[in-house]
């Protein structure tokens, strides 16, 4: 059970790592020569990020039972993280904070894109 547990922990950093390496990627391009669906595109996927990470810090409000297996425990965690992923591209997608579309703007503005 421990093995399991672990593979997942190590699965769910794996992910999670990929995913910050590529925003960063994203991110750190040259943007004055995106097109518009591109620049769209990188301020999405921050605002999905942006979103992902306050859902975290909110579910660490929540007290957790103790009672619980560690396999049981991991399971949890992997699919709780999945959740949260998805909501926060979907929440993204849907324009829902409005922060995709305003950083848009204020980098069609200052790049002129």
């Amino acid at each position: 059970m421990d093995s399991i547990s672990s593979l997942l922990g190590n699965v769910t950093n794996t992910i999670e790592n990929a995913s910050n390496t590529s925003l960063s990627n994203t991110l750190s391009k040259d943007l004055s020569k995106s097109k518009d669906d591109e620049l769209m595109g990188a301020c999405r996927g921050f605002e999905a990020y942006f979103l992902e990470q306050i859902f975290k810090e909110m579910e660490k409000s929540i007290p957790r039972s103790e009672e619980t297996s560690t396999y049981a425990s991991s399971l949890y965690d992997y699919s709780k993280d999945s959740l949260i992923k998805e909501y926060s591209n979907l929440a993204a997608k849907q324009n829902s904070l409005g922060l995709a579309q305003t950083l848009y703007q204020q980098m069609k503005r200052n790049y002129d894109v």
